[in-house]
């Protein structure tokens, strides 16, 4: 049996190439220097909308923040939490803690600017 690790280095791809040569790259908005493709958001009120107003693209953006960061809230206050309390000598514990606070912090500073 093949693991997968294994599984995914063998990809079909020119001899020699490493995979992210073989994958050209795309550009995903102005800031890739290409264009892209325009920025595609859904709201209750209008549905779809293809390359909305810079205003609508934010307030959909930290919707969308806003829901992730309670996510992962509810991940922190119910599975590191209690593995953290069980554990609290744990170096694996002390760092997922501190590299989370980090994330949490940086998404709530996101949301709130």
């Amino acid at each position: 049996m093949v693991s997968a690790r294994r599984a995914s280095r063998s990809l079909a791809r020119p001899a020699g190439h490493r995979l992210r040569a073989a994958v050209p790259a795309r550009s995903v908005g102005p800031a890739g220097g290409g264009g892209g493709p325009p920025a595609l958001i859904w709201t209750t009120a209008d549905g779809y909308q293809l390359g909305a107003e810079p205003a609508a693209l934010q307030a959909y953006e930290r919707g969308v923040l806003t829901g992730k960061l309670a996510e992962f809230r509810r991940f922190l206050t119910g599975t590191v939490a209690p593995h953290a309390a069980s554990h609290p000598g744990d170096k694996w514990v002390k760092h997922i803690i501190a590299q989370l606070n980090s994330i949490e912090s940086t998404l709530d500073l996101v949301i709130s600017s």
